[in-house]
């Protein structure tokens, strides 16, 4: 099945279609910047944008950075919180004129993860992080996903982890690599005493990058970068979309 895979992000829209038998991208991944924070409407002009690039009539999988329930958005960290409590299929759909299925962004990366990446075949609890705007987190137990961990939100100091740990707090705070996996080993030492994973799975820009931070981590768990690196989320939003429609 095709299906066209987006990923909405705290400051962009990337996407491309996918053959969901492989996970292999069908064209080059195409981005639309998002620097303010869209209304919900405005999000579905930028889906419907992202479609006619591609000159896309099928079916459409959305990775959304919150919880997902259904059909409707519970959380918006980093988006307009307009998006709360809404059916964002709904509007999506209407923009597009399309199918449309809706994900946690993470959990999307995860799915790609553990069908066809670093995750495939691995047995006991496997934890993504995507480290971005914010941190998204998906939870996997013998292959078998947990929905809307949202471990980005565990609390430090009153202040959820993301805001000390994720890429765009690396920048904010002026932090080389080194310095910022300390925050990291600490955060994820936290998420180790809470879930005990076998695997980590680091995803996210920052990714791209892990040999440059991995060296300074201290932690007990096996950690290994996404091999979808920043595609593992329109990937799986694409095949949670070929299982779900």
């Amino acid at each position: 099945m095709k299906v066209l895979g987006i990923d909405i992000g705290g400051s962009s829209l990337k996407g491309a279609p996918v053959d969901t038998k492989t996970g292999e991208l069908l064209a080059e991944r195409h981005r639309i910047d998002t620097p303010a924070r869209l209304t919900p409407e405005e999000m579905g002009a930028a889906i419907a944008r992202m479609a006619a690039h591609f000159d896309w009539k099928g079916p459409i999988g959305v990775g959304f950075p919150g919880v997902v329930q259904g059909r409707v958005v519970r959380t918006s960290a980093n988006l307009h919180p307009g998006f709360i409590g809404l059916d964002a299929v709904e509007v999506f759909e209407r923009a597009a004129g399309a199918e449309v299925s809706l994900v946690n962004d993470a959990d999307a990366a995860g799915l790609a993860e553990a069908t066809f990446g670093a995750g495939r075949g691995v047995q006991g609890a496997v934890l993504l992080l995507t480290f971005g705007t914010g941190v998204g987190s998906a939870l996997f137990v013998d292959g078998i996903l947990y929905p809307n961990t949202e471990f980005g939100h565990v609390k430090r100091d009153g202040e959820s982890w993301e805001r000390f740990v994720s890429g765009a707090a690396k920048e904010r705070r002026g932090l080389d690599y080194a310095a910022w996996a300390g925050d990291v080993s600490t955060y994820l030492n936290v998420l180790e005493d809470l879930v005990w994973p076998d695997l980590i799975i680091a995803g996210g820009g920052i990714s791209a990058d892990h040999a440059k931070w991995f060296p300074h981590l201290k932690i007990r768990s096996r950690i290994v970068a996404a091999e979808f690196l920043n595609e593992a989320g329109l990937v799986g939003a694409a095949l949670h979309a070929a299982r779900a429609l």
